[in-house]
């Protein structure tokens, strides 16, 4: 996530169940995060165990996919209301409906009156392919539309991001006054219904839905990322030069503590992959106001000589469509700083996908790399890393620093996604980064900490009006509480079964013995 925070200390494998406040102690935000944590992963997990990977409530079971033809180009699929759970995440489908306003003085206007407001047009009951809320799918972009041949799969992708008051200004407590910075972010839970021809599942013609439902949990294993990171701090070289700031032999030597973010950028194969780094999580951030060109206006140029702009920055135009379709562009380099009038100049215009819709919260994210170096086998080559559409080349294999003796190691021969990231805290104290060693001191490769992405299939879309459903549901485990145990339940049928069995022997001695019938009554002797 990015956000200003200190450091990241969930740790499943700890198995903590809640962080316990002391008196008197300094509270960070480290401690309430973990706790945030600590029930999510409690919750999803039940969820998931009961539920299974995916499942709706029967009766309320959301997201089922309908098939609307529009000209092949501009098909459609509606997204039906209710709830779902992908790996214990609830979503809801539900569309929101527009309230009711107060009419002005309280009475209706008059029928055919000039003045009046013409009513605002009903929304739709449901969503669409092309409406839904984080999808952001534009009909222009023929990468965005539906495919032309039959069959392929409507599917769920859902994941989990940030958001700060510089992409939703109503988590701003206004009454701080406008010199204060921001307070809490959120973590927002984003689904998107996306089609996946049918031709990446490898299935034959006639496949029955289990086969559809095989071949897509293939197909979602593929997805995820191979890459591995590892980071370690080393002495650098100029660390003589000011030994006040801490003690000579420190290793790291920023001035003050950081929450480093190791991010990929363009993804793919090492050759093709690049990253981007943050000395603060990424969190730095800068509302847009207008785009005039190359130059931005901004909201705030910072709040001091650390969170703010200057000449050589890398920034990256973002907003909330860019962010929700998790497709890279080109980072800018700020080239100019108009201070009076809070704008800059970017070395090109931003892309026109991106900033030109102010109901999307255009904002820059700073970055903090430059063009470095390599280091390998305890030498560094200068120039050896360089910089490609404004971020750093992956160079696997071989120990890359960041800055004050920060070094990362990528894994060879991995594949990278866009997104995915690591956090690395260096600490001032005791000249250290914090990341896992084993019993020798050696740093392990360690999995992205995000982005996690998970998947649902919902319908095999076989063509007009022919849509199979592949959508699982559950029912509820609560049933009518019997009027007695368990036990007395039993022994009461077992006394109307031995009632039943003594009546029916009663009226087989009271009936009359017929012509060659055995006699063997207890009086037969």
């Amino acid at each position: 996530m990015h956000a200003d925070i200190s450091r990241i200390t969930f740790r499943p494998d700890r198995h903590y169940a809640a962080v316990i406040a002391q008196q008197g102690r300094v509270q960070l935000d480290a401690d309430a995060n973990e706790q945030a944590a600590i029930q999510l992963f409690q919750a999803r997990t039940t969820a998931s165990d009961l539920i299974g990977q995916h499942g709706g409530p029967r009766g309320a079971t959301g997201f089922a996919v309908g098939f609307e033809g529009g000209g092949r180009e501009l098909d459609n699929l509606t997204i039906g209301g209710g709830r779902y759970y992908v790996a214990g995440i609830l979503l809801d489908a539900t569309r929101p409906q527009p309230g009711t306003p107060v009419v002005e003085d309280g009475q209706p206007a008059e029928q055919g009156d000039e003045e009046a407001a013409p009513a605002a047009p009903k929304p739709p009951a449901t969503w669409t392919y092309w409406d839904q809320p984080d999808g952001y799918r534009d009909p222009e972009r023929p990468g965005d539309r539906l495919p032309t041949q039959f069959p392929y799969l409507a599917c769920l992708k859902v994941w989990e991001r940030s958001v700060t008051a510089a992409e939703d200004p109503l988590l701003r407590e206004v009454a701080l006054g406008s010199a204060m910075p921001d307070t809490a972010a959120r973590l927002k839970t984003v689904w998107q219904v996306l089609p996946l021809p049918g031709s990446q599942l490898e299935l034959e013609e006639g496949a029955t839905k289990d086969q559809v439902r095989a071949a897509f949990a293939k197909w979602v294993a593929g997805q995820a990322p191979s890459a591995r990171m590892a980071a370690r701090s080393e002495r650098p070289e100029h660390a003589d030069e000011d030994p006040c700031l801490v003690k000579p032999d420190a290793r790291y030597r920023g001035p003050e503590n950081q929450m480093y973010r190791v991010e990929i950028h363009e993804g793919g194969a090492a050759k093709d992959a690049t990253f981007k780094w943050s000395r603060e999580n990424g969190s730095v951030t800068f509302a847009v106001d207008e785009l005039d060109g190359t130059w931005v206006e901004l909201a705030s140029l910072g709040s001091d000589d650390k969170l703010d702009l200057n000449v050589g920055d890398w920034v990256e135009f973002a907003d909330t469509a860019y962010i929700s379709r998790g497709e890279p562009l080109p980072l800018l380099r700020v080239e100019e700083v108009d201070l009076p009038g809070r704008r800059v100049r970017l070395s090109a215009e931003p892309d026109p996908s991106v900033g030109r819709r102010p109901e999307l919260h255009p904002f820059l994210r700073r970055w903090d790399h430059r063009s470095g170096s390599r280091h390998v086998g305890g030498r560094t080559k200068p120039g050896a890393s360089k910089l490609r559409n404004g971020a750093l080349r992956i160079e696997e294999g071989g120990w890359l620093p960041l800055e004050d003796g920060v070094f990362v190691y990528f894994e060879a021969g991995k594949t990278y996604r866009p997104g995915d990231f690591w956090t690395v805290a260096a600490r001032t104290a005791t000249g250290d980064v914090e990341w896992p060693t084993d019993a020798a001191r050696r740093p392990l490769l360690q999995s992205p900490a995000g982005i996690q992405v998970h998947y649902a299939p919902l319908a095999w879309v076989l063509g007009e009006g022919s849509v199979a459903d592949l959508r699982m549901s559950f029912g509820p485990l609560a049933a009518v509480i019997p009027a007695a145990s368990e036990e007395d339940l039993a022994a009461e049928a077992a006394a109307e079964a031995e009632a039943a069995a003594a009546e029916t022997g009663a009226a087989d001695s009271s009936a009359p013995q017929t012509a060659g019938q055995d006699d063997h009554g207890p009086l037969a002797n």
